[in-house]
This record gives structure tokens, sequence and C-alpha cells, in this order.
């Protein structure tokens, strides 16, 4: 059975996207992330899937299925993991020349769960706060590796739920990287 890993870009003051529910704070950063890639290169070793919602997904398939990636050595990894789209409206999520992405319209608790059941390696969630906060409040999330950015940004919205009960997190790593990427590694306590 797999485990769902949220992972995402944040800021040094906590926020996983602007007022406008974006995330900029990656062009700031000046040169590559050579080191990061590679070590994010190894751990897509161990990930099957990702899920996204279709506002995420827009974003990645401007990019990561195409000759503009062809540069990024975690390019091959990402685009050969399966992927699910969770959306309402889109009635397909073509993956440029690769296998299109699975749609799931349906109650995304029971997707994930379906997911999880049906894989033996690990499953991430990039950006897609929304989707995340649901998986987060119904106790699906197993880990969180927060890649934490030298930005402050001031306001925004975070990766956890606001509202809910707090996630109760066992730090497992830390790792610093080029550019003053720091990746916190979590897994979640069940609570009592």
């Amino acid at each position: 059975m797999g485990q769902l890993i949220v992972q995402d870009f944040v800021t040094a003051d906590g926020f996983a996207a602007d007022t406008n529910n974006e995330f900029k704070a990656y062009e700031l950063l000046e040169g590559g992330t050579a080191e990061f890639d590679r070590a994010q290169l190894e751990w897509l070793g161990s990930v099957e899937a990702m899920v996204l919602g279709a506002n995420t997904y827009r974003y990645f398939v401007e990019f990561w299925p195409t000759p503009a990636s062809e540069g990024e050595i975690i390019a091959p990894a990402l685009n050969g993991l399966r992927r699910h789209v969770f959306s309402r409206q889109l009635k397909e999520a073509p993956w440029g020349d690769f296998p299109p992405s699975t749609i799931e319209s349906g109650d995304a608790i029971e997707a994930i769960r379906r997911i999880k059941r049906e894989s033996t390696k690990d499953i991430v969630l990039w950006g897609s706060l929304s989707l995340g906060e649901t998986f987060f409040a119904a106790g699906e999330v197993d880990a969180v590796r927060l890649v934490v950015m030298p930005v402050g940004q001031g306001a925004g919205r975070g990766v956890f739920p606001a509202g809910h009960d707090p996630a109760l997190l066992k730090l497992v790593d830390v790792n610093s990287y080029d550019q003053g990427l720091v990746e916190l590694s979590y897994t979640l306590r069940k609570q009592p």
C-alpha cells in the first residue's frame, strides 16, 4: 500500500501560495538547484504516482511534458509517473506525448484511498493546496516534505488546513541544498 506524501515549496515564513493563490517565490532564485534536483531524482525512485488538482495540473502540463523541460534531470522520472488529476470539470488530462492522466471526478477521499491501495510505492501531491486540505482533514496524508526557500513573503496560504485539528508532525530528516533550500521531512503522528 502506498503512502501519500505532500511535498511543497514554502517561503521561510511558511507560505505555499501568495494572496492570489500563486507561488512565485521560486522565480526569485538565481542560478540552478542542481543539488536539490539530484536529491529529488533519487527520491522519485520511491514514488509511483502523482496526484494533482486541476489548477496545478494546468500549470504542470505547460512545462513538464514539453521540450522546455528537456534540460531538467527530473523530467523523465516525473513524466514517467502515473498521474491522477482531481477535477469535476475536466473531461481529459493529456500529458504531451505521454499517456494521459487519469481524471478523478468522484469523491476525492474514496479516490485517494483506492490509489493508495493500488500502489506499491509512494504517491506524491504537489501544489494543489485545496486538495491537500481535503486529504489532511480526512487523515489520508502520511508524510510531508517541505522545501523551505530563503524568501519571506509576509502573507498568503500555508500547506496545512486552517480551522482543523493541528497535524502532529514528527521530524524524520533535514537536508540543505544549493540556493539556500532546506527540505524538512515529517511523518504525521496519529492522534489518540
